[in-house]
């Protein structure tokens, strides 16, 4: 006779490690990695091209102090800069999906215990780490807050918290969209104003961030046109901060 306990937990066990079925679909309709770009690839300073447009002003204003913590209000705006270079590389993605998804998707960071981000965010297998999980659970809150009132329906905000919700812990995007929205939130960190933040949250200096930056941040941009950008920034900040000597 089978026992139930060992029964129940090698069903939970496959269940956790079976692909997922929006995973295994977004392989199928894009096989070839790192997804090649359909547009334009813009690899010039992020600093020359700001997010476009006022459309977005009142989720701004809507977010504005939850953008204070963890330098949120550095880091987003950055983000939806390079997400929009994205979608301009890649056309066939709803563009006002991933704009609005990385204008909010690190807000929930502001609904956590700060003394924690660093020391459980930033340390150790910090990809895993609790908080993570949480500033994720706490960002779709944040949408389902305020994007109804702005005139987004339940589809909509259901779209945006499916990617909010695994950015920084799920392992493998679900669409076209999340893979733009991953992408850009990595890509904020080769620019030298990433590089100046983020480096003291892992406690490395520059010289040693921005290696970390190539050896194990760059392998996990899904898309070509997120990787030229990336290889360009990394080449341009490098040089900047001198990191071939100042380490």
């Amino acid at each position: 006779m089978t026992d139930p306990t060992t029964a129940t937990a090698t069903t939970t066990a496959d269940a956790s490690t079976a692909p997922d079925a929006r995973a295994a679909a977004f392989d199928r309709d894009h096989p070839v990695r790192p997804i090649p770009a359909a547009g334009p690839v813009d690899t010039s300073p992020i600093t020359l091209t700001p997010a476009a447009g006022e459309d977005l002003d009142p989720l701004w204003a809507a977010v504005e102090p939850l953008t204070r913590s963890r330098s949120n209000d550095v880091h987003l705006p950055i983000s939806l800069a390079f997400a929009e270079r994205l979608c301009d590389a890649y056309p066939a993605a709803d563009r006002e999906l991933v704009r609005v998804t990385i204008l909010l998707h690190d807000v929930g960071w502001a609904r956590v215990d700060e003394s924690r981000i660093l020391s459980e965010g930033f340390t150790g297998d910090w990809r895993r780490a609790g908080i993570r999980y949480e500033h994720e659970r706490q960002g779709c809150e944040v949408a389902r807050e305020v994007l109804p009132g702005l005139g987004h329906d339940a589809a909509f905000v259901e779209r945006v918290t499916a990617i909010i919700d695994g950015h920084d812990t799920r392992p493998v995007a679900y669409s076209l969209e999340d893979a733009l929205v991953r992408d850009a939130d990595r890509l904020w960190r080769f620019d030298h104003a990433g590089i100046a933040l983020a480096s003291g949250w892992f406690s490395l200096d520059p010289a040693r961030y921005t290696d970390r930056l190539a050896e194990e941040i760059m392998p996990e941009l899904i898309t070509d046109a997120a990787r030229r950008m990336a290889e360009a920034d990394l080449e341009r900040s490098r040089a900047l901060l001198k990191t071939g000597v100042l380490r």
